[in-house]
């Protein structure tokens, strides 16, 4: 297909380092809601929303206004060194919000990255012990702990050239019911994986009386939105708080309404010690937060957070709005029900395609994982990048992920038209069609 001239993709490669990747090699111009344009007027529908970001929309008109109101008013003070209102009242919006009933604290940072720094920082300032455990196949930033925590199929770019990390970082396996690395089926398995933390891993690692907190996406996002199996997490929190474990929940990706709720972990009736979140926090506008039981945010020590930037006025109070417009609009249900949608359709391409060999997800959450065989489950890499490809080309944006990035995963906005929902999922359908065609 005949591509126009893009000199800023020239400019890109002459002046942008390389270790920043690119997906898809298009320069974007602008945005409406679910539709982006290039720099050639290209029309693209977008199943990515900047990874997850974007969950109100592109150019939403009443986040602007509360942008123009604010930068008008006040665009910087730093909140160690002043008091002011939009930090504030967005630290008592999300306190309101989170999920279970004690009472919460709050801290604002700039990043996803940040907030799962200052996450562990906290759970080892309150607890006095230093050992943290994630997930293989998790992904929770690109900081010092978050590198040191992930454990995706993007090993090589994130850590290659920089290990060791951190000292006292322990993985254990995800459960990854498609890929049991136990060799077990879900739900007859008795969850051999959460045994295997209590009864083999503190014994030949680490005692569980010396981990400070374990740290978990309820819906990997990076690894390809793998869900976490409801009774898995009930347990979980059951073993941790039986060793004074802090469960801190990463809802960088999965939280805002993405899953049908607000916050992910609320499928599983769990309250989290420590909730990190970001990304569509403040629909693109750089903000994260952590938000953690009062009882232990109140044991940090003055003076030991805070950064320059955290918190900026104008992303506070572009973030209050999100809030306000999620409620008002009650847009985790109505990611429910899109969600309901997705999944059909997904069902669907699994009984036409043999490359399907999986569907999961939660929500607008939705994934497919492409397999060459459905008995072995030999990653399709190969494939998973042609029907990237050719969406493209037929003007549907999208993003792999997974630990083989064999998977491709859906993340439209939640305000997205259901004509554009269908269109899109209309061109994935016949993207993986012409590629099966080509692979058979």
């Amino acid at each position: 297909m005949f591509q126009s001239r893009d000199p800023y993709l020239e400019l890109r490669s002459r002046y942008v380092m390389n270790g920043v990747a690119l997906h898809h090699p298009v320069t974007i111009e602008r945005g409406e809601n679910a539709i982006l344009y290039d720099v050639n007027g290209r029309r693209y529908i977008d199943f990515t929303c900047g990874i997850g970001v974007t969950s109100l929309g592109h150019a939403n008109k009443e986040l602007i206004n509360v942008a123009e109101e604010q930068l008008r008013k006040l665009w910087h003070v730093c909140v160690m060194v002043m008091n002011y209102r939009p930090y504030v009242e967005l630290a008592e919006k999300l306190a309101k919000i989170s999920p279970g009933g004690s009472e919460k604290q709050v801290l604002l940072q700039n990043s996803g990255s940040e907030a799962i720094e200052n996450a562990i920082k906290i759970a080892r300032q309150v607890t006095g012990r230093i050992y943290v455990i994630a997930y293989e196949n998790s992904f929770h930033g690109r900081g010092t702990y978050g590198y040191a925590l992930a454990a995706t199929g993007k090993y090589k770019p994130y850590k290659i050239g920089i290990d060791p990390i951190i000292p006292g970082v322990e993985l254990i396996p995800y459960p990854y019911c498609y890929r049991c690395i136990f060799k077990q089926e879900y739900p007859e398995c008795s969850l051999v994986c959460l045994d295997y933390l209590e009864k083999w891993f503190t014994y030949s690692r680490v005692p569980l009386e010396r981990v400070a907190a374990l740290v978990i996406e309820m819906v990997q996002g990076e690894g390809g939105f793998i869900v976490a199996p409801i009774d898995y997490v009930r347990e979980l929190k059951k073993l941790l708080d039986k060793y004074g474990v802090l469960l801190v929940d990463d809802e960088v990706q999965c939280g805002w309404s993405r899953t049908g709720k607000m916050w992910a972990i609320e499928h599983y009736g769990v309250d989290p010690d420590i909730l990190v979140t970001a990304k569509a926090i403040a629909n693109g506008l750089p903000l994260s937060a952590i938000i953690g039981k009062k009882d232990l945010m109140e044991k940090t020590l003055p003076g030991s957070f805070g950064g320059t930037y955290g918190g900026n006025p104008v992303s506070c109070a572009v973030a209050s709005k999100v809030v306000d417009i999620m409620l008002r609009d009650r847009l985790p249900d109505r990611a429910a029900v899109l969600g309901e949608t997705i999944k059909k359709k997904l069902n669907e391409l699994y009984d036409k395609f043999k490359l399907v060999g999986d569907v999961r997800g939660l929500g607008v959450m939705q994934a497919i994982e492409l397999v060459k065989d459905r008995k072995t489950k030999e990653p399709a890499i190969d494939e998973v990048v042609k029907v990237v490809n050719k969406a493209r080309e037929k003007g549907l944006l999208l993003l792999r992920a997974g630990l083989y990035l064999n998977v491709i995963r859906l993340h439209p906005p939640l305000t997205i038209e259901e004509e554009n929902l269908e269109k899109g999922l209309e061109i994935l359908e016949e993207s993986i069609k012409e590629v099966e065609a080509e692979s058979s």
